[in-house]
């Protein structure tokens, strides 16, 4: 009998704290416990668990197919030296981009289930990882406001939200893989979302959303910023402090997250594993 997982909520809307195992190493029951918890709290956290690559691809494959096995978010080069903030180069304007709140992958066709996200090296001043309840923003809305939404979709787009931040998409420097910067179709995304396992209704927002069919530019940019600004605030956010060796798995069907800066004269390297969605619920509207 697999021991019952050690769950201390955070003292916030959702989110937990797993401690007393390595998830490299769970048995499939202890996997289906930690999946419930995982649906119950969208973000769950584990100290201490200094994951090789390996491990934590195949611990991320266990909640679905990758999107992609693994990347690094880090302000040092592949020859050590760091990336310097002057340079402004377009990896660092895309660290720059992370800094707002937002949901993975809604610019692709199939939005993301979720992620793996591991700490290696963390800086001593700032870059936290704040994560943002959208199902408790959802719920907290007046009931004027769930009706003006509930029919209402925006466009999602990386370029878009990169080009708030003078970021020329279609100029590459070659020091970004230019990953969701494609051409195709600019997916429609609904402003409500339902969680296609638990039935939850959630806001589908973030800096990559723009343009919402049959409202003018201004209307459109005001109304998505509001929302932001309503659903990001406490009890619904929580600001991750790593700790070299921290694992945290999160659901990007309801919430939003952002990096936050820190003293880029110190490295900072993050190890990011995202999890496929499935097309059948994460897809963009027709």
């Amino acid at each position: 009998m697999a021991p019952a997982l050690d769950i201390e909520p955070l003292d916030a809307t959702f989110g937990a704290v797993v401690r007393g195992i390595k998830v490299a190493t769970i048995d499939e029951s202890t996997f289906r416990e930690l999946y419930s918890a995982w649906l119950d709290y969208a973000l769950l956290i584990f100290p201490d668990q200094h994951l090789t690559r390996e491990q934590q691809i195949a611990f991320a494959k266990r909640f679905g197919p990758p999107e992609f096995e693994m990347t690094a978010l880090s302000n040092v080069k592949d020859d050590g030296t760091l990336r310097r903030e002057a340079d402004n180069d377009d990896r660092m304007k895309i660290l720059k981009g992370n800094m707002g709140w937002h949901c993975d992958s809604t610019y692709m066709p199939v939005q993301a289930k979720g992620a793996v996200f591991c700490a290696e090296i963390v800086p001593t001043i700032g870059g936290h990882t704040g994560f943002a309840d959208m199902r408790a923003a959802y719920d907290a809305l007046d009931q004027a406001l769930k009706a003006r939404i509930e029919g209402l979709a925006a466009h999602h787009s990386l370029h878009y939200s990169q080009s708030k931040l003078g970021h020329d998409t279609r100029k590459s420097d070659g020091e970004y893989s230019g990953y969701g910067f494609h051409d195709g179709p600019v997916p429609l995304r609904p402003l409500v979302k339902t969680h296609p396992e638990t039935g939850r209704k959630s806001l589908l927002i973030g800096r990559h959303a723009h343009n919402i069919p049959g409202l003018s530019q201004a209307e459109s940019d005001r109304l998505l910023q509001e929302l932001v600004e309503f659903a990001c605030q406490p009890p619904r956010i929580y600001h991750h402090d790593w700790t070299p060796g921290d694992a945290v798995l999160w659901d990007n069907r309801c919430l939003l997250h952002r990096a936050t800066p820190w003293d880029m004269t110190q490295p900072r390297v993050m190890w990011h594993s995202r999890i496929a969605g499935d097309p059948a619920s994460e897809a963009g509207l027709h």
